[in-house]
């Protein structure tokens, strides 16, 4: 799998990643998805198949060159290099334009999925019955989840571990939004907002030479969290690539048919005309540590067409579908100029 890559391929690689990395951390957008549509999913799921036995060989005999290219470094480092970039950069600008213009937000990314189906269906010709009864799974799970109620949060580290697991699995799973489904386990404002602000405090204060946070339950509470998180997103990537490597070498059809259907079931998820419903305690809007109030769930509704913001959303819907087609054509005519 690893090839040498131009310098124009790095530096696109990495901007893949920066992609894929936004789209993790909004609830209901699938990293999986955006690896589809850009082209790299399988390269993925296969390099971190080689994280395996004989790359600790490799690595404990230190034949580091060895496992380097075994493992396919620069691609690894490249996107996951730009995903955790996009923590720090891209996501904030998304995070702004959340607050602001969320409509329009979610309607870009409601017509990039639409055009992620036409993406991932166009070269699709195999409609045997198994293939369109997974695409009929496939559209079920996806509607089931979209339309799931949220658990109450749990900071319970085996239970930490596992939603790090889970929650890493929209990297994997074109069309499960992990971000949504930390939402739906209870723990998405603990794992993805309370604990994360959390260690970059630590960190700032530890680079200064302030160790006092040792001294605060709280915060070694939160390190514990946001530690059983991590080594659960670790072993997650590794173990489901394993399992989706093993399923897409044997089944391929029947995965991309499921994927299809997932992903369009998956649908109702990032409809734009939604309002959020907020979690109540004891009567009162439960606010976060950042005086934000957390969200239980989303109230779905169908938009009222006399509203120029209704035609301006439809217009972001039509936006976020040309860039998936431009996406598509880039990938078209590069691949006939290489092989030309």
């Amino acid at each position: 799998m690893a090839k040498e890559r131009s310098l124009l391929d790095k530096f696109f690689l990495f901007i893949k990643g920066l992609s894929m990395g936004a789209a993790n951390k909004v609830p209901g957008v699938s990293g999986g998805t955006v690896s589809f549509v850009l082209g790299f999913y399988e390269e993925m799921i296969y390099s971190f198949r080689k994280i395996n036995y004989k790359a600790f060989l490799l690595l404990i005999n230190g034949r580091f060159k060895s496992f380097y290219t075994y493992i396919n470094a620069t691609f690894l480092i490249l996107i996951f290099g730009g995903s955790t970039f996009s923590y720090f950069s891209v996501s904030l600008g998304l995070d702004y334009l959340l607050q602001y213009y969320e409509l329009y937000v979610w309607s870009s990314f409601f017509g990039m999925i639409l055009g992620s189906i036409y993406y991932i269906s166009k070269d699709f010709k195999d409609w045997r019955t198994s293939n369109i009864a997974s695409i009929a799974i496939g559209i079920g799970l996806g509607v089931a989840i979209s339309f799931m109620n949220p658990a109450k949060e749990n900071d319970n580290l085996w239970f930490v571990f596992a939603c790090g697991i889970i929650g890493v699995s929209g990297m994997t799973l074109p069309g499960l939004s992990g971000s949504f489904i930390l939402i739906l386990l209870g723990n998405y404002v603990l794992l993805l907002v309370d604990s994360v602000t959390m260690l970059y405090k630590t960190i700032g204060e530890v680079f200064i030479g302030d160790f006092s946070f040792m001294d605060s339950e709280e915060r070694i509470r939160y390190l514990k969290i946001i530690a059983s998180f991590t080594a659960g997103s670790a072993f997650g990537l590794v173990f489901t690539s394993h399992i989706l490597g093993y399923v897409l070498k044997r089944w391929h059809q029947i995965v991309t048919a499921l994927i299809i259907g997932f992903i369009t079931g998956s649908l109702g998820i990032v409809w734009p005309w939604k309002k959020e419903i907020y979690k109540i305690e004891n009567g009162k809007e439960l606010i976060d540590i950042h005086g934000n109030k957390v969200i239980e769930n989303f109230q779905r509704y169908f938009p009222d067409f006399s509203q120029q913001e209704t035609w301006m959303a439809i217009l972001f819907i039509l936006v976020g579908l040309g860039i998936v087609l431009l996406i598509d054509k880039y990938g078209a005519d590069r691949k006939e100029y290489i092989d030309g």
